[in-house]
């Protein structure tokens, strides 16, 4: 289940939070926490999008567009696929909507709290049980080699690696996905060959023996 959505600037700056049922909890506000010193530590090479595990209970993923970081923390276990689905329609709704102003350098933090009207509505319907599986299901089909990241959060701010790492990794990711559809259109290549070379010979044969016959 989606449990919160935050939205920042990549300078730190945080433009939205959404209003969660359990704001009160510990728990969740430590995840907040998380994800204010995530930004922090963030740099230009930094992955444009990751899942980050957190103490067995909580996933942090988010996905960066622009100049701006989305962030949604679910409970462990929720589809990453969904949670990546629901990041996109955030991002794509934030920008058609406010696309000349979240970059002006006179904003004010949470200068968007009206944009919480359209996460808790889009948060809604990602939480509906038919609508889940209708969209796991076109997920499924659409992810293909796609790799999402999968990194222990207190492995990422407090045992020294960094987010850097992390875009290595996906670097490293996409690099073997293109040598993969390479090699898998190769493969195709030589099999169309070996299936219609034959046919293309016959037929080649047979135009040159009609001519032969009857036009020479």
């Amino acid at each position: 289940m989606i449990k919160s959505t935050l939205l920042y600037r990549d300078d730190g700056l945080p433009l939205c939070m959404s209003v969660d049922d359990d704001d009160n909890s510990p728990a969740l506000n430590e995840q907040k926490k998380y994800v204010k010193l995530i930004v922090s530590r963030m740099t230009p090479q930094s992955a444009n999008e990751a899942t980050l595990e957190s103490n067995g209970s909580y996933e942090i993923s988010y996905i960066r567009k622009d100049v701006v970081c989305y962030f949604v923390i679910c409970e462990s276990g929720y589809p990453r696929n969904l949670a990546f689905s629901y990041l996109n329609d955030i991002a794509e709704e934030f920008q058609h909507s406010y696309g000349n102003e979240y970059n002006k350098p006179t904003l004010r933090p949470y200068a968007f709290v009206s944009f919480d009207t359209f996460l808790q509505r889009t948060k809604q319907s990602y939480s509906n049980k038919k609508v889940q599986d209708n969209l796991d299901q076109l997920n499924q089909e659409l992810v293909g080699v796609k790799q999402i990241m999968s990194k222990n959060i207190e492995d990422l701010l407090y045992r020294g690696d960094s987010l850097d790492r992390m875009s290595d990794m996906s670097t490293s990711l996409k690099e073997s996905s293109k040598k993969y559809r390479r090699s898998a259109q190769r493969i195709n290549y030589e099999l169309l060959l070996k299936q219609y070379a034959p046919i293309a010979l016959l037929s080649f044969f047979f135009v040159f023996l009609v001519y032969w016959v009857f036009l020479r």
